[in-house]
């Protein structure tokens, strides 16, 4: 039996969208979710440090440290507290979780490549390997939106590292990723990086995505800390992502797409890239950002896989 195969008869058939509504009880508990204060941490989450080659990244941590071990790692612009709804759902059901702030992102800002060196792939995913080697392994990983192709590499590079692998709204692209985004597809393969990251920030600052008050604070303060020069590189990094699909069609360990269905990119580009990589593809009735919006819906599919795993 192939590679491929045995994944497959461990997870529902690559391409099969799952659409998590209905009479779902997490579906009933996402709908019930109300705007917070995303600058307080929850009870249970402790704040720490990890030493890696950038520097001093600032993470959190819930549950007990003896348990089977998840790490959750943002995109560009995010930060540890975009979990603060899924990661203590993981925890409850017996896990240990963690999360950190990508080196020169919100309070990891001072974490950075050295003098005339660059926000590059090989620091990123030089920082989630240490990060990975620091506790139990093989890790049960998640990585959102630009940390999903960090996470990719890390787990091409060293996959006895990983238990499953989440890809969160990631690129479903290789190469210039911004193609396929909906609001500047076309024009993408005009604008420089700095331009494209002019752009983001504009649209999150002045809340185009029209999030809540207490959501809005957060996504504004952490560009107080955030280094300009860390998102105009990611843009840059965005602009020329590997192509690793098919070793990761040929890796034993379990993939998961998890995207909403208004994400910034279409639907069938995701859809084509979990059928390439022989990935479950779980769909949600949200935007770029189900581990806020869907938490619980996205938790019970993650505990399916880690079950399966």
């Amino acid at each position: 039996m192939s590679i491929r195969e045995r994944r497959r008869a461990v997870h529902r058939p690559a391409g099969v969208l799952e659409s998590a509504v209905g009479a779902d009880p997490s579906a009933a508990l996402d709908r019930t979710l109300n705007d917070r204060d995303w600058t307080v941490l929850p009870p249970g989450a402790r704040a720490f440090r990890f030493e890696v080659p950038s520097g001093s990244l600032a993470a959190l941590a819930w549950g007990e440290p003896g348990h089977p071990r998840v790490l959750l790692v943002p995109g560009a612009t995010g930060s540890k507290e975009d979990f603060v709804l899924l990661a203590p759902l993981l925890a409850d059901a017996g896990y240990f979780v963690e999360s950190y702030d990508l080196a020169g992102q919100f309070e990891s800002a001072g974490a950075g490549p050295e003098a005339g060196e660059s926000f590059d792939y090989r620091l990123f995913t030089a920082d989630l390997v240490a990060v990975l080697e620091a506790g139990t392994t093989p890790v049960h990983v998640l990585g959102y939106s630009f940390a999903g192709i960090v996470a990719e590499i890390a787990l091409v590079e060293h996959p006895g590292l990983f238990a499953s692998l989440v890809l969160l709204g990631a690129p479903p692209l290789t190469g210039q990723t911004f193609r396929g985004v909906r609001w500047i597809g076309p024009l993408s393969w005009l604008l420089p990086a700095h331009t494209i990251a002019s752009l983001l920030m504009w649209g999150l600052v002045t809340n185009r995505n029209q999030a809540p008050p207490g959501r809005l604070h957060l996504v504004r303060l952490r560009f107080e800390y955030t280094i300009r020069r860390s998102v105009d590189e990611i843009m840059q990094l965005m602009k020329n992502a590997p192509d690793l699909q098919q070793d990761l069609a040929r890796t034993p360990v379990p993939l998961l797409v998890a995207v909403g269905e208004r994400d910034l990119w279409p639907l069938g580009l995701h859809h084509a890239f979990a059928t390439r990589i022989g990935a479950q593809l779980c769909v949600y009735r949200t935007g770029h950002s189900p581990c806020e919006t869907t938490p619980h819906q996205l938790a019970r599919d993650l505990l399916a896989l880690y079950a399966r795993s």
